[in-house]
Protein backbone atom coordinates (compact mmCIF):
# COMPACT_ATOMS: atom_id res chain seq x y z
CA UNK A 1 0.00 0.00 0.00
CA UNK A 2 2.72 2.16 0.76
CA UNK A 3 4.46 1.67 -2.69
CA UNK A 4 1.38 2.31 -4.44
CA UNK A 5 0.71 5.24 -2.50
CA UNK A 6 4.78 6.19 -3.52
CA UNK A 7 3.77 5.59 -6.89
CA UNK A 8 1.58 7.39 -7.32
CA UNK A 9 3.18 10.48 -5.49
CA UNK A 10 5.83 10.02 -8.13
CA UNK A 11 3.64 9.90 -11.07
CA UNK A 12 1.58 13.29 -10.20
CA UNK A 13 4.83 15.39 -9.68
CA UNK A 14 6.59 14.15 -12.80
CA UNK A 15 3.19 14.96 -14.62
CA UNK A 16 3.14 17.97 -12.85
CA UNK A 17 6.84 18.92 -13.89
CA UNK A 18 6.01 17.74 -17.42
CA UNK A 19 2.90 20.50 -17.19
CA UNK A 20 5.08 23.27 -16.62
CA UNK A 21 7.77 22.75 -18.70
CA UNK A 22 5.54 22.97 -21.25
CA UNK A 23 3.81 26.14 -20.33
CA UNK A 24 7.03 27.91 -19.77
CA UNK A 25 8.35 27.36 -23.37
CA UNK A 26 4.54 28.06 -25.00
CA UNK A 27 4.30 31.30 -22.56
CA UNK A 28 7.67 32.97 -23.71
CA UNK A 29 7.43 31.79 -26.95
CA UNK A 30 4.00 33.51 -27.65
CA UNK A 31 5.14 36.56 -26.27
CA UNK A 32 8.23 37.13 -28.34
CA UNK A 33 5.52 36.31 -31.42
CA UNK A 34 3.03 38.93 -29.71
CA UNK A 35 5.89 41.29 -29.58
CA UNK A 36 7.07 41.37 -33.06
CA UNK A 37 3.07 41.68 -34.00
CA UNK A 38 2.60 44.34 -32.13
CA UNK A 39 5.53 46.04 -33.52
CA UNK A 40 4.41 45.61 -37.12
CA UNK A 41 0.93 46.94 -36.25
CA UNK A 42 2.29 49.71 -34.81
CA UNK A 43 4.17 50.50 -37.89
CA UNK A 44 0.95 50.21 -40.23
CA UNK A 45 -0.89 52.74 -37.96
CA UNK A 46 2.13 55.66 -37.90
CA UNK A 47 2.84 55.43 -40.99
CA UNK A 48 -0.17 56.23 -43.66
CA UNK A 49 1.59 54.97 -47.04
CA UNK A 50 1.18 51.73 -45.64
CA UNK A 51 -2.57 51.93 -45.09
CA UNK A 52 -3.29 53.35 -48.45
CA UNK A 53 -1.68 50.20 -50.06
CA UNK A 54 -4.18 47.02 -50.34
CA UNK A 55 -0.90 44.62 -49.97
CA UNK A 56 -0.25 45.70 -46.75
CA UNK A 57 -3.50 46.17 -45.81
CA UNK A 58 -3.82 42.70 -46.42
CA UNK A 59 -0.93 41.60 -44.49
CA UNK A 60 -2.26 43.87 -41.17
CA UNK A 61 -5.35 41.36 -41.52
CA UNK A 62 -2.70 38.24 -41.58
CA UNK A 63 -1.12 39.77 -38.56
CA UNK A 64 -4.10 40.22 -36.80
CA UNK A 65 -5.88 36.99 -38.03
CA UNK A 66 -2.73 35.15 -36.65
CA UNK A 67 -2.91 36.64 -33.23
CA UNK A 68 -6.62 35.59 -32.90
CA UNK A 69 -5.46 32.08 -33.58
CA UNK A 70 -2.55 31.64 -31.75
CA UNK A 71 -4.20 33.91 -28.67
CA UNK A 72 -7.48 31.17 -28.66
CA UNK A 73 -4.96 27.94 -29.06
CA UNK A 74 -2.49 29.07 -26.38
CA UNK A 75 -5.41 29.96 -24.21
CA UNK A 76 -7.06 26.65 -25.20
CA UNK A 77 -3.70 24.93 -24.63
CA UNK A 78 -3.49 26.47 -20.78
CA UNK A 79 -6.57 25.35 -20.34
CA UNK A 80 -6.51 21.48 -21.13
CA UNK A 81 -3.05 21.60 -19.36
CA UNK A 82 -4.18 22.91 -16.12
CA UNK A 83 -7.37 20.45 -16.25
CA UNK A 84 -9.57 23.39 -15.74
CA UNK A 85 -13.44 22.19 -16.34
CA UNK A 86 -16.13 24.49 -17.26
CA UNK A 87 -19.87 24.59 -19.42
CA UNK A 88 -19.98 24.13 -23.34
CA UNK A 89 -21.80 27.25 -23.68
CA UNK A 90 -18.02 29.35 -22.71
CA UNK A 91 -15.99 26.83 -24.55
CA UNK A 92 -17.52 27.27 -27.82
CA UNK A 93 -16.60 30.96 -28.90
CA UNK A 94 -13.16 29.61 -28.11
CA UNK A 95 -12.88 26.38 -30.23
CA UNK A 96 -15.33 28.96 -33.27
CA UNK A 97 -12.31 31.18 -32.76
CA UNK A 98 -9.98 28.69 -33.10
CA UNK A 99 -11.34 27.16 -36.38
CA UNK A 100 -12.18 30.12 -37.76
CA UNK A 101 -9.04 31.88 -37.76
CA UNK A 102 -7.17 28.57 -38.89
CA UNK A 103 -9.22 28.49 -41.73
CA UNK A 104 -8.95 32.11 -42.41
CA UNK A 105 -5.16 31.88 -42.83
CA UNK A 106 -5.37 30.32 -46.44
CA UNK A 107 -7.80 32.35 -47.85
CA UNK A 108 -6.05 35.31 -47.25
CA UNK A 109 -2.88 33.74 -48.61
CA UNK A 110 -5.13 33.39 -51.88
CA UNK A 111 -6.15 36.46 -51.63
CA UNK A 112 -2.87 38.10 -51.38
CA UNK A 113 -1.28 36.35 -54.29
CA UNK A 114 -4.65 37.47 -56.22
CA UNK A 115 -3.62 41.29 -55.04
CA UNK A 116 -0.65 40.44 -56.79
CA UNK A 117 -2.24 39.59 -59.66
CA UNK A 118 -4.59 42.14 -60.24
CA UNK A 119 -1.41 45.04 -59.38
CA UNK A 120 0.74 43.21 -62.48
CA UNK A 121 -2.39 42.68 -65.12
CA UNK A 122 -4.09 45.80 -64.37
CA UNK A 123 -1.79 48.77 -62.88
CA UNK A 124 -3.84 51.57 -64.49
CA UNK A 125 -7.41 50.19 -64.40
CA UNK A 126 -7.71 48.00 -60.68
CA UNK A 127 -11.03 46.72 -59.94
CA UNK A 128 -12.37 48.80 -57.68
CA UNK A 129 -13.50 46.08 -54.97
CA UNK A 130 -9.07 45.96 -55.08
CA UNK A 131 -9.02 49.07 -53.75
CA UNK A 132 -7.23 50.11 -50.37
CA UNK A 133 -10.24 52.18 -49.63
CA UNK A 134 -12.59 49.10 -50.91
CA UNK A 135 -10.10 46.46 -49.52
CA UNK A 136 -12.36 45.62 -46.47
CA UNK A 137 -15.24 44.34 -48.65
CA UNK A 138 -12.80 41.50 -49.15
CA UNK A 139 -11.62 40.94 -45.95
CA UNK A 140 -15.51 40.79 -44.84
CA UNK A 141 -15.49 38.10 -47.36
CA UNK A 142 -13.08 36.23 -45.73
CA UNK A 143 -14.82 36.38 -42.43
CA UNK A 144 -17.90 35.31 -43.49
CA UNK A 145 -16.68 32.13 -45.46
CA UNK A 146 -14.70 30.92 -42.71
CA UNK A 147 -17.15 31.61 -40.02
CA UNK A 148 -19.63 29.47 -42.23
CA UNK A 149 -17.59 26.17 -42.16
CA UNK A 150 -17.73 26.07 -38.03
CA UNK A 151 -21.19 26.96 -37.48
CA UNK A 152 -22.04 24.34 -40.01
CA UNK A 153 -19.89 22.07 -38.45
CA UNK A 154 -21.00 22.53 -35.14
CA UNK A 155 -25.02 22.97 -36.28
CA UNK A 156 -24.51 19.14 -38.14
CA UNK A 157 -23.46 17.59 -34.88
CA UNK A 158 -25.05 16.91 -31.38
CA UNK A 159 -24.08 17.28 -27.28
CA UNK A 160 -23.88 13.63 -25.48
CA UNK A 161 -27.46 13.82 -23.94
CA UNK A 162 -25.47 13.90 -20.55
CA UNK A 163 -23.85 16.55 -20.82
CA UNK A 164 -25.55 20.17 -19.91
CA UNK A 165 -24.53 22.71 -21.82
CA UNK A 166 -25.21 25.56 -19.52
CA UNK A 167 -23.74 23.60 -16.19
CA UNK A 168 -21.75 20.14 -17.13
CA UNK A 169 -17.75 21.30 -16.45
CA UNK A 170 -15.84 19.51 -19.80
CA UNK A 171 -12.01 20.28 -21.44
CA UNK A 172 -12.26 22.12 -23.50
CA UNK A 173 -11.40 20.72 -26.79
CA UNK A 174 -12.57 19.81 -30.23
CA UNK A 175 -14.05 16.94 -29.39
CA UNK A 176 -16.07 17.52 -27.31
CA UNK A 177 -17.99 19.40 -29.77
CA UNK A 178 -17.20 17.65 -32.78
CA UNK A 179 -17.18 13.99 -32.02
CA UNK A 180 -19.84 12.79 -34.27
CA UNK A 181 -18.87 10.81 -37.62
CA UNK A 182 -20.82 13.50 -40.08
CA UNK A 183 -18.90 16.16 -38.09
CA UNK A 184 -15.56 14.66 -38.86
CA UNK A 185 -16.16 13.98 -42.12
CA UNK A 186 -17.22 17.66 -42.77
CA UNK A 187 -14.27 19.08 -41.36
CA UNK A 188 -12.01 16.60 -43.60
CA UNK A 189 -13.93 17.75 -46.44
CA UNK A 190 -13.93 21.11 -45.96
CA UNK A 191 -10.30 21.50 -44.88
CA UNK A 192 -9.39 19.22 -48.41
CA UNK A 193 -11.48 21.99 -50.20
CA UNK A 194 -10.19 25.07 -48.89
CA UNK A 195 -6.58 23.72 -48.75
CA UNK A 196 -6.48 22.45 -52.24
CA UNK A 197 -8.86 25.87 -53.62
CA UNK A 198 -5.82 27.87 -52.44
CA UNK A 199 -3.22 26.29 -53.60
CA UNK A 200 -4.69 25.69 -57.17
CA UNK A 201 -5.09 29.63 -57.20
CA UNK A 202 -1.64 30.40 -55.63
CA UNK A 203 0.22 27.81 -58.78
CA UNK A 204 -2.35 29.48 -61.36
CA UNK A 205 -1.24 33.00 -60.32
CA UNK A 206 2.63 32.36 -60.18
CA UNK A 207 2.57 30.38 -63.75
CA UNK A 208 0.86 33.47 -64.94
CA UNK A 209 3.16 35.99 -62.96
CA UNK A 210 5.88 33.79 -64.60
CA UNK A 211 4.76 33.83 -68.16
CA UNK A 212 3.71 37.76 -67.75
CA UNK A 213 7.74 37.73 -66.79
CA UNK A 214 8.93 36.36 -70.27
CA UNK A 215 6.67 38.56 -72.22
CA UNK A 216 7.42 41.60 -70.63
CA UNK A 217 10.86 43.33 -71.53
CA UNK A 218 10.17 46.35 -69.27
CA UNK A 219 9.19 46.74 -65.63
CA UNK A 220 10.66 43.26 -65.12
CA UNK A 221 11.80 43.62 -62.03
CA UNK A 222 8.83 44.41 -59.94
CA UNK A 223 7.14 41.67 -62.03
CA UNK A 224 10.07 39.26 -60.59
CA UNK A 225 9.36 40.57 -56.79
CA UNK A 226 5.58 39.94 -57.19
CA UNK A 227 6.56 36.11 -58.77
CA UNK A 228 8.81 35.72 -55.30
CA UNK A 229 5.83 36.85 -52.77
CA UNK A 230 3.41 34.48 -54.41
CA UNK A 231 6.08 32.33 -53.89
CA UNK A 232 6.33 32.96 -50.54
CA UNK A 233 2.83 32.40 -50.23
CA UNK A 234 2.51 29.04 -51.63
CA UNK A 235 5.07 28.80 -48.73
CA UNK A 236 3.20 29.95 -46.36
CA UNK A 237 0.76 27.33 -47.31
CA UNK A 238 2.53 24.39 -46.60
CA UNK A 239 3.79 25.80 -42.92
CA UNK A 240 -0.24 25.78 -42.68
CA UNK A 241 -0.71 22.35 -43.85
CA UNK A 242 1.75 21.02 -41.20
CA UNK A 243 -0.93 20.90 -38.96
CA UNK A 244 -2.88 18.23 -40.81
CA UNK A 245 0.59 15.76 -40.55
CA UNK A 246 -0.54 15.43 -36.74
CA UNK A 247 -1.85 11.92 -37.04
CA UNK A 248 1.49 10.71 -39.32
CA UNK A 249 4.06 12.15 -36.67
CA UNK A 250 1.79 10.39 -33.80
CA UNK A 251 2.08 6.89 -35.41
CA UNK A 252 6.04 7.54 -35.90
CA UNK A 253 6.76 8.60 -32.30
CA UNK A 254 4.54 5.71 -30.89
CA UNK A 255 6.28 3.04 -33.17
CA UNK A 256 9.84 4.88 -32.38
CA UNK A 257 9.28 5.47 -28.57
CA UNK A 258 7.46 5.33 -26.12
CA UNK A 259 6.12 8.54 -25.43
CA UNK A 260 2.86 9.50 -23.26
CA UNK A 261 0.24 10.62 -25.43
CA UNK A 262 0.20 14.47 -24.23
CA UNK A 263 3.73 14.87 -24.70
CA UNK A 264 3.13 13.36 -28.54
CA UNK A 265 -0.12 16.28 -28.33
CA UNK A 266 2.10 18.57 -27.08
CA UNK A 267 5.42 18.04 -29.69
CA UNK A 268 2.62 18.52 -32.24
CA UNK A 269 1.08 21.36 -31.27
CA UNK A 270 4.09 22.82 -30.71
CA UNK A 271 6.02 22.12 -34.07
CA UNK A 272 3.03 21.61 -36.39
CA UNK A 273 1.11 24.72 -35.11
CA UNK A 274 2.68 26.80 -33.19
CA UNK A 275 6.30 27.66 -35.28
CA UNK A 276 4.26 27.52 -38.73
CA UNK A 277 2.20 30.22 -36.95
CA UNK A 278 5.02 32.42 -35.99
CA UNK A 279 7.21 32.06 -38.37
CA UNK A 280 4.39 32.79 -41.43
CA UNK A 281 3.90 36.43 -40.93
CA UNK A 282 7.47 37.50 -39.38
CA UNK A 283 9.26 35.90 -42.70
CA UNK A 284 6.96 37.68 -44.75
CA UNK A 285 6.48 40.94 -42.20
CA UNK A 286 11.31 41.14 -42.41
CA UNK A 287 11.67 40.09 -46.54
CA UNK A 288 9.74 42.88 -47.34
CA UNK A 289 12.28 46.49 -47.40
CA UNK A 290 10.40 48.99 -46.69
CA UNK A 291 8.58 46.90 -43.39
CA UNK A 292 12.07 45.86 -42.64
CA UNK A 293 13.71 49.44 -42.74
CA UNK A 294 10.92 50.53 -39.86
CA UNK A 295 11.14 47.33 -38.09
CA UNK A 296 14.79 48.02 -37.76
CA UNK A 297 14.61 51.73 -36.70
CA UNK A 298 12.20 50.43 -34.17
CA UNK A 299 14.15 47.85 -32.32
CA UNK A 300 17.33 50.81 -32.45
CA UNK A 301 14.57 53.13 -31.04
CA UNK A 302 13.74 50.93 -28.14
CA UNK A 303 17.62 50.19 -27.26
CA UNK A 304 17.95 53.43 -27.01
CA UNK A 305 15.78 54.56 -24.63
CA UNK A 306 16.82 51.34 -22.80
CA UNK A 307 19.86 52.18 -22.61
CA UNK A 308 19.56 56.34 -21.68
CA UNK A 309 16.98 54.40 -19.00
CA UNK A 310 19.24 52.52 -17.76
CA UNK A 311 22.13 55.20 -17.45
CA UNK A 312 19.76 57.35 -16.03
CA UNK A 313 19.31 54.94 -13.29
CA UNK A 314 22.75 54.25 -12.84
CA UNK A 315 24.13 58.11 -12.26
CA UNK A 316 21.18 58.60 -9.83
CA UNK A 317 22.02 55.66 -8.09
CA UNK A 318 26.38 56.61 -7.59
CA UNK A 319 25.43 60.22 -7.31
CA UNK A 320 25.22 61.47 -3.61
CA UNK A 321 22.19 61.82 -1.65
Amino acid sequence: MHNLTEFTANATSRKSLSVIIKVCVVIPFFCVFLCCIVIMLHIFASHRQFLDTSRYILFAYMLINDTLQLLSSVLLFLLVMGEIKFAIVFCVPLLFISTATFQNTPLILATMSLERYVAIFYPLHCPAAWRSDHIWIIILSLWLISSIFPIIGYAIGGIQPTVDVLSTPVLCRNVIVNSSPMQILFKAVGNVLFFAAVAVIILFTYLRILLETRKMRQDRVSVSKAMHTVLLHGFQLLLCILAFTSPITETLIVLDAKWLPEDIVFFNYFCFILIPRFLSPLIYGFRDQSLRGYIGKTFLCCSHKVKSNVRGQLQDNISPS
